[in-house]
């Protein structure tokens, strides 16, 4: 109000005659008080550190301790799959009687090691692990010049996942339970035949990884894997009386929950006295199918748990699914990522709720793979160089695990690690299996 008068929102005030200093009387209806929040804003460095993984999306890093980087990039890889670390979580603290005290040391320091990267958002000294490691397998611990020399990413893998097997297994022979080969082992069964002398036999084993073999006809992942499953030796044919030269033909007999495949670039150069490097370029997938490498029975027990799959995708796509697949007519069929044992014949595994429970469903395996990790190797040499983890996180994206500094990475970015030039080149991808209920 002005001199009486009230205002209305259009007045014009230059009409009004307003002059500095005078009063003018406000009126209205008071809106309720903004309260205070009950809680006031909390930043991210006040939180406790578990929660501070939570709001970054990833978990630490690992301090480089010496030429140790091989070893990081390996527990970067390990430390991804969920399912290790709960067999870890379960592994009791007291040594067993079947079992080495250095291995027992090295389990329980992995699953120590495992769990600091989980609680922590600053980069974490491997330094217990390290130790134990070299304890255990003294090779990683050779020295040249009084400094700890670089060692081979693929044979601390191995050796780590080596001693898993064996404390992770099941005491008890009724159970007969070996956690590290469900979720890693692949079996393969050979056909080996000697030409000459028509001679031929067959042979299972049980890997932890495919070999991609890289010359001048590789240029994909999977021509590299055509040529791993075959290869040349020479052994006595008792038939000839002499040695002879044998071919073996290896097919996929079971498969694993996580399908690791090292490329050979490494090999020994005579001439230098030392390990030499492949630099060409193997391009590889972010989905990746083996149905061509399997034998024909596990081809016959894949065709069910595929032809869901593709009628879920293709339910996605609007088409109309194959009349002729059960179990797909009348429900919609999710892929699963349900934690589980491999039941020794590596196509299914038991579907576990978070709850704990049991599900109805058995949870069977496809033949198809996502990538989940890459393990780079940059520079010329084993003995040199640089290594590096890439792994997918839980909520999808991608972070480099540089020893201690984690970096956010494009999905698209991952294949450009192929090879070809100096920079990183995947040495170990790991993909992890698609799975459908039935």
């Amino acid at each position: 109000m002005v001199k009486g008068g009230l205002l209305k929102d259009d007045a014009d005030w230059a009409t009004l005659g307003v002059k500095e200093g005078q009063k003018l009387m406000m009126m209205g209806t008071a809106d309720e008080i903004v309260k205070a929040p009950e809680k006031g804003p909390v930043f991210m460095e006040d939180l406790p550190e578990e929660e501070q993984v939570v709001a970054v999306g990833h978990t630490a890093g690992l301090f480089n301790l010496g030429n140790t980087c091989y070893m990081n990039s390996t527990i970067q890889c390990l430390h991804s799959v969920p399912e290790l670390k709960s067999a870890l979580l379960k592994y009791p603290s007291e040594k067993r009687n079947d079992l080495d005290q250095t291995s027992h040391m090295l389990t329980a320091a992995t699953r120590e090691l495992f769990n600091e990267l989980d609680k922590s958002v600053k980069p974490v000294a491997p330094m217990q692990f390290w130790m134990v490691l070299r304890k255990k397998y003294p090779q990683f611990g050779q020295l040249h010049n009084g400094v700890f020399m670089q060692q081979d990413a693929e044979e601390c893998w191995t050796q780590l996942l080596y001693t898993l097997s064996q404390s992770l297994r099941s005491s008890s022979p009724s159970e007969n339970l070996d956690t590290t080969k469900a979720l890693f082992g692949i079996e393969l069964v050979s056909r080996i035949h000697c030409q000459e002398s028509g001679e031929e036999s067959s042979e299972t084993e049980s890997v932890y990884s495919l070999k991609c073999h890289i010359s001048q006809e590789v240029n994909h992942l999977h021509e590299g894997l055509k040529h791993g499953l075959k290869s040349e030796l020479e052994k006595a044919s008792p038939s000839l009386g002499r040695s002879a030269i044998y071919l073996k033909e290896s097919r996929i007999n079971a498969l694993p929950r996580y399908l690791t495949v090292q490329f050979v670039r490494f090999f020994w150069k005579r001439e230098s006295n030392q390990k030499a490097k492949i630099l060409r370029k193997v391009d590889y997938p972010l989905e990746l199918d083996i149905y061509d490498f399997c034998s024909d029975d596990l081809r016959k027990k894949l065709e069910a748990p595929r032809q869901i799959l593709r009628d879920a995708e293709g339910k996605k796509l609007g088409l109309k699914a194959n009349e002729k697949s059960s179990g797909s007519k009348d429900n919609d069929i999710k892929m699963t990522d349900a934690e589980g044992s491999s039941n020794g014949s590596g196509e299914c595994f038991k579907a576990t709720s978070k709850e704990g429970g049991s599900s109805d469903k058995e949870s069977h395996l496809t033949g198809i793979y996502d990538l989940v990790a890459v393990l780079t190797h940059k520079g010329r040499s084993a003995d040199s160089g640089h290594y590096v983890a890439w792994v997918k996180q839980e909520n999808g994206k991608w972070i480099e695990y540089d020893d201690d500094n984690p970096i956010p990475q494009r999905e698209e970015d991952i294949t450009k690690l192929s090879g070809g030039g100096d920079w990183h080149m995947a040495y170990i991808c790991m993909y992890k299996a698609r799975a459908v209920p039935m």
